[in-house]
């Protein structure tokens, strides 16, 4: 323990010295009028180049004479005597690799640039203009006539050999993880083309994107323990998102039939490698549509979004085939744990006695009020759900745990609700919406009673949303999809944290 000090001390001590050598060599830039320029404009990227250059060959390229202007982050560099070269990276590195070798020389760049490249550092930003060509080894490299150092980086670059070995630090300081990872660029460029593919799908089936609000008077849409906050112009408790279902259902009554957010919510809930306090979902809403429409349609909005991030449905997540490209599944809660843990009889299934003290088993404590399907829904999620590796819908979810969705027409106990799994993770929740204002009214009374009872989840009663209700909405249809749970997926990342830019963590000390 004390060497595992020393040597943090150590570090630190080193890195301290060469951050004033920086600034050092930062002071003699500003001194001399150089220091931070912003007029210099790169024409090419390093993948561009690679892609239509790179099986050139060398006579034919030199023959080209193919002037180009590139900018980017020195990565490697080697000093030589009246020659040197540099490998700079700029932002085309998920395509490629994103670098491109540089070849600085007294001769074509000018003694003084060369002179001045000798003390620049890893990291330093800058700009050069030159001649391709290609190097004995058929390197893609610039001849540079002109270089400039554009930033100066004042701290030094993890060691190029272990990079960010610290997950911690790759979450807290994700500008270097993404100077460092091409892995994570590649993450965050497929979390990008996924979404541009929702959006896409979406418009292409008459989605229209809306904004709803942020901050709300009444916390709703989810069963969730919200984050509470105070404006002070208008002196009133506010609450920040947890879903935005009913301000889209409310621009359904409004007559918008079809519409989608990508929306930020929040839950003041707990952190795992599946939660994040703060996490984007894509919520949708269609008039006269039920929930079996919905299915076929999430699966597709799904499946396309795979096939456009990834390149195919058929993926493999933590070494296990993932293949999203065959019909999903679908099975009633009970069917699940009967699928999963099939010692369980149908009586004892039906038996709330049984089933409080079966979930004790499992360390949980159900409320007294909770009823038959409730229970059964906590067994399914304590037997079943992790078992659910490829994707498979739970369908007829029951009316109590179920207060914004309809009820079933032939079992007046469940709803038209499904919830999709895969790689046992819920990843979409969706229902036959409840436009009953009557029964919207009462199910929120339930609720109400719910929480008063103890349950911190259950939802408030809101008056508007039953006053918009009482105007009529057509039969609607909506759903949600856990776009960070999906990106997981496509990704193959195993933490909730690999696939968020900047994902909430504890303090600094």
């Amino acid at each position: 323990m004390m060497t595992d000090k020393y040597n943090g001390l150590q570090e630190e001590k080193d890195e301290n010295s060469i951050i004033a050598e920086r600034r050092g060599k930062l002071a003699k830039l500003r001194a001399a009028g150089v220091a931070f320029p912003n007029d210099f404009r790169p024409t090419h990227k390093a993948a561009d180049l690679a892609q239509e250059y790179g099986e050139t060959e060398r006579g034919a390229l030199e023959a080209k004479a193919v002037n180009v202007v590139v900018a980017g982050r020195i990565m490697l560099k080697r000093v030589m005597g009246k020659a040197s070269f540099a490998t700079i990276q700029d932002s085309s590195g998920s395509r490629a690799d994103g670098r491109i070798q540089l070849y600085i020389t007294n001769e074509v760049t000018g003694e003084e640039s060369h002179e001045a490249f000798k003390h620049f550092d890893l990291g330093d930003i800058v700009g050069a203009e030159g001649v391709l060509f290609k190097t004995k080894t058929d390197e893609l490299t610039v001849k540079v006539s002109k270089l400039r150092l554009l930033t100066k980086s004042l701290r030094p670059l993890p060691d190029k050999f272990h990079g960010l070995a610290d997950q911690e630090i790759k979450y807290r300081q994700r500008y270097v993880d993404l100077i460092m990872n091409e892995e994570t660029r590649r993450t965050f460029k497929a979390r990008t083309a996924a979404m541009s593919s929702i959006r896409r799908f979406m418009e292409k089936n008459d989605f229209m994107e809306v904004e709803t609000p942020m901050l709300h008077v009444i916390p709703g849409g989810a069963a969730a323990k919200p984050f509470k906050t105070h404006h002070n112009a208008l002196d009133m408790q506010m609450f920040l998102r947890i879903a935005p279902e009913l301000y889209l259902k409310r621009l359904v009554i409004g007559g918008f039939d079809r519409v989608f957010e990508v929306n930020r919510n929040f839950r003041n809930e707990g952190v795992s490698p599946r939660h994040n306090p703060e996490f984007t979902m894509m919520e949708f809403y269609a008039a006269y549509v039920d929930y079996r429409w919905l299915m076929d349609f999430t699966e597709a909005v799904i499946r396309q979004a795979a096939i456009d991030a990834h390149g195919t449905a058929a993926l493999t997540y933590q070494g296990r085939a993932l293949d999203l490209s065959k019909p999903f599944q679908r099975m009633t809660i009970i069917e699940a744990i009967n699928k999963h843990a099939p010692d369980y009889t149908l009586e004892q299934l039906q038996d709330a006695a049984w089933l409080h003290t079966e979930l004790k088993k499992f360390g949980v404590a159900p409320l007294a009020t909770a009823g038959v399907g409730s229970l059964q829904l906590s067994l399914f999620e304590e037997t079943a759900e992790a078992q659910l590796w490829d994707p498979t819908y739970i369908v007829d979810y029951p009316v109590e745990v179920s207060p914004l969705a309809r009820a079933s027409d032939t079992v007046p106990d469940i709803t038209e609700r499904f919830e999709l799994f895969i790689t046992g993770r819920e990843i979409a929740n969706g229902f036959s919406e409840l436009n009953d204002a009557e029964d919207q009214a009462a199910r929120f009374a339930a609720q109400v009673a719910a929480k008063e009872a103890g349950d911190e989840e259950a939802m408030y009663y809101d008056a508007d949303y039953i006053r918009a209700l009482e105007y009529g909405m057509p039969p609607t249809g909506g759903c949600g999809i856990g776009i960070d749970r999906l990106i997981m997926l496509i990704t193959d990342s195993p933490n909730i944290r690999d696939v968020i830019l900047f994902p909430h963590l504890r303090r600094e000390d």
